[in-house]
């Protein structure tokens, strides 16, 4: 399963790429490393009357991510100060793009910001699989997006894996106050 989904994701980052006006290989240059890629299976039990969140709401790390979801749901998407249930498919794809090509692209694509929201009667099973960025790599506004256009950089530079880790501790240490989470925020310029 896993050697399907790099497929595909090789795929998504052509078209990625070339969204962004960018050369259909120029993600690859952030993907040498396949090793850092990964997919997680996620069950999530019935909700409780004191609970139904399966996944508190965030974002990706990483370039992005595809998600499978069966039949049952769950997922949602925050948009416009609103979450958007994803109606679930058998035969559908979620892809949402992660914190690197948000900064990479300084704005122009977003994180997607979303969650999951437990069933309520049975339980729920989806699939995500994390199309990530080489550890070692410095995450940047690429200069097409920034000087070349005469707009200033949203973000200072970082290497992936740091940023990578404080997320990790994030979710294995979570900080006492929800402000101090580390986010992609973390690394943003005020202008």
């Amino acid at each position: 399963m896993i050697s399907q989904f790099t497929k595909l994701g090789v795929v998504l980052e052509g078209i990625i790429s070339e969204c962004l006006g960018l050369p259909p290989d120029f993600l690859s240059n952030y993907r040498n490393d396949r090793s850092r890629d990964s997919l997680m299976g996620l069950h999530y039990f019935p909700a409780t009357e004191d609970d139904n969140t399966g996944k508190p709401a965030h974002e990706d790390p990483g370039c992005f991510t595809i998600l499978y979801q069966d039949e049952i749901g769950g997922l949602q998407v925050h948009k416009d100060d609103q979450w958007i249930s994803i109606a679930p498919s058998k035969n559908k794809l979620v892809v949402n793009i992660g914190d690197v090509i948000q900064v990479l692209s300084n704005n122009k694509f977003k994180s997607a910001t979303h969650r999951a929201v437990s069933p309520s009667e049975t339980d729920r099973y989806s699939y995500a699989f994390f199309y990530n960025v080489q550890g070692a790599k410095w995450v940047e506004p690429l200069p097409q997006f920034t000087e070349e256009i005469g707009e200033s950089p949203k973000y200072r530079g970082f290497l992936f894996e740091e940023y990578h880790q404080l997320r990790i501790k994030n979710r294995s240490n979570p900080p006492d106050r929800p402000e101090d989470l580390i986010h992609i925020t973390h690394y943003s310029i005020s202008n």
